[in-house]
C-alpha cells in the first residue's frame, strides 16, 4: 500500500465523493476535525479567534474553490493523550468526520509514560478508523529547551508518532521537522513563529496548516474583521465602553470616541509605559488586562523600551501581547497601534520598529497605520470610523 501524504487523501476524497453529474465540483462536501491539546484549540498565542485548524480550512478552500470544507478544532488546553480518549466519542467521533488530524505529545511528555502514549495513540486512531475516518497523524512543533520540557526528551516523543505512521502506513505531518529544519537555518526567524515557550503563533500555525495539507503555497489570510467586535456592540447598543490604553493614547482616545461614539459613556485607565524597560512592561502586563472588565485594550509598546537582545525582544514584546489578550477565545478588543505611529522612527529603533510590527501581525492582529499626512488622532479617528461601517455593512 502506498503511504500517501496527507493532500493526495483529500484529492482522492474529493474524488471518491463527487457525484457523476456536470457539476459535482460544487456538490463536494467535506469534514475534517483537528484534535490535540492548546496548540490545536484557539487561545491567547494566535491572537483568540482562529488558529491551525482555520488555516487548514483556508489552504484547502484555496486549492479546491469550489468545495466545501467543515474544519471543527477539538482541541483542549492541558491534554494528553488519556484526556484525548475520556472525550473522543463526543468531540470526534460524533461528528462523523472524513477526516481527523491527531497532534498530542507536548503535554504527554511531562506525565505520560512513552508507552503509554503509543499504546493510546493506537487505541485514538482505531477509533477514528472504525467510523472509517482516514487519520493524519502530526508530530508536536519543536519548543524553547526548557526543564519541563527538553528537547532531548521531546524528540523522543516525536520519534513515537513517526514510527507510528510508517508501522501503520498512515499519512504524517511532520511539523516537528518543519520548525526545527527553520529553527536550524535561522533561529531568530523560528523565534518569530513562537508565542511563547512552547505555543506557536498565528504565523507558526500558518505553517503547521501548510504542513499538513502539503501547501504548495503560503496560506496567509488577513486577520479577522471587524478587529473590535465587543466594542462595536457597546457602540450600538450604547452602553459604557472601559478602555485600558497605553500611554499616551489615554489622552487621545477621549476625543476619538467622543466623535465616533457619542452616546457611549467611555472610561479610561492610562497604562504606564513611557520611560519604562521592555521587561518593566512586559512585568506590568500579566496584570494589567485580565480580570480588569475591560471592553478595548489599547497598545502601542515604546520603540524605546530597552530589551537585552533581539531574541529577549521577541519573547518579551510577544508576552505582553499574550498578557493583553484573553486565555481562550476573544472574551475583549485588543487594539495595536504600528510602531512608527508614535514612537521613535529612525536609527537604532528601525530594527525594532520591523520586529514589533512583524510580531503585531504574527498575532493575528490588525494595526492602525497612519495613512498620509494625518495626525495621530486623525488617524485614529478614520481607523474606528472605518470598523463602523464594517458594522454597518452587516
Amino acid at each position: 500500500m502506498v503511504h500517501l501524504k496527507p493532500l493526495y487523501i483529500l484529492v482522492i476524497l474529493f474524488l471518491c465523493m463527487a457525484p457523476s453529474t456536470s457539476d459535482a465540483k460544487e456538490q463536494i462536501n467535506l469534514k475534517l476535525v483537528c484534535f490535540g491539546d492548546s496548540v490545536t484549540g484557539v487561545y491567547y498565542h494566535t491572537g483568540g479567534r482562529r488558529a491551525y485548524t482555520d488555516m487548514v480550512k483556508i489552504g484547502m478552500e484555496n486549492t479546491y474553490p469550489e468545495s466545501t470544507i467543515t474544519a471543527i478544532n477539538a482541541g483542549i488546553s492541558g491534554n494528553t493523550t488519556v484526556d484525548a480518549l475520556r472525550r473522543i466519542d463526543k468531540d470526534v467521533l460524533a461528528h462523523n468526520p472524513q477526516i481527523v488530524t491527531i497532534m498530542f505529545g507536548l503535554n504527554d511528555m511531562t506525565r505520560v509514560s512513552l508507552d503509554d502514549y503509543r499504546a493510546n495513540l493506537i487505541t485514538i486512531i482505531e477509533k477514528c478508523q472504525a467510523i472509517k475516518a482516514e487519520v493524519i497523524l502530526c508530530t508536536p512543533n519543536s519548543v524553547r529547551d526548557t526543564s519541563s520540557r527538553p528537547t532531548a526528551k521531546l524528540e523522543q516523543y516525536v520519534a513515537v508518532v513517526r514510527d507510528l505512521a510508517k508501522e501503520l502506513n498512515l499519512p504524517l505531518a511532520d511539523c516537528y521537522a518543519t520548525f526545527q529544519e527553520i529553527r536550524e537555518n535561522d533561529p531568530l526567524e523560528w523565534a518569530f513563529l513562537m508565542s511563547d515557550e512552547i505555543h506557536p503563533n498565528m504565523d507558526g500555525h500558518k505553517r503547521i496548516a501548510e504542513t499538513i495539507i502539503r501547501s504548495e503555497s503560503p496560506i496567509d489570510p488577513p486577520a479577522p474583521q471587524p478587529v473590535i467586535p465587543h466594542t462595536l456592540l457597546k457602540i450600538a447598543t450604547k452602553k459604557p465602553i472601559n478602555i485600558l490604553a497605553m500611554e499616551p493614547y489615554d489622552t487621545i482616545l477621549p476625543n476619538v470616541f467622543k466623535k465616533v461614539a457619542p452616546d457611549s459613556p467611555v472610561n479610561i485607565t492610562a497604562w504606564p509605559v513611557i520611560g519604562k524597560s521592555l521587561s518593566e512592561i512586559e512585568t506590568a502586563a500579566k496584570t494589567s488586562a485580565r480580570g480588569k472588565g475591560y471592553d478595548l485594550v489599547f497598545l502601542d509598546v515604546p520603540a524605546e523600551a530597552e530589551s537585552e537582545s533581539s531574541i529577549t525582544f521577541i519573547q518579551r514584546y510577544s508576552w505582553i501581547l499574550n498578557y493583553s489578550l484573553s486565555f481562550g477565545y476573544q472574551e475583549w478588543d485588543v487594539v495595536t497601534a504600528h510602531p512608527t505611529l508614535i514612537s521613535a522612527s529612525d536609527g537604532d529603533y528601525i530594527t525594532k520598529n520591523q520586529h514589533a510590527a512583524r510580531l503585531i501581525r504574527a498575532q493575528d492582529f490588525s494595526m492602525i497605520e497612519r495613512q498620509g499626512s494625518e495626525t495621530i488622532e486623525e488617524t485614529l479617528l478614520l481607523w474606528f470610523s472605518e470598523q463602523l461601517k464594517l458594522t454597518s455593512k452587516k
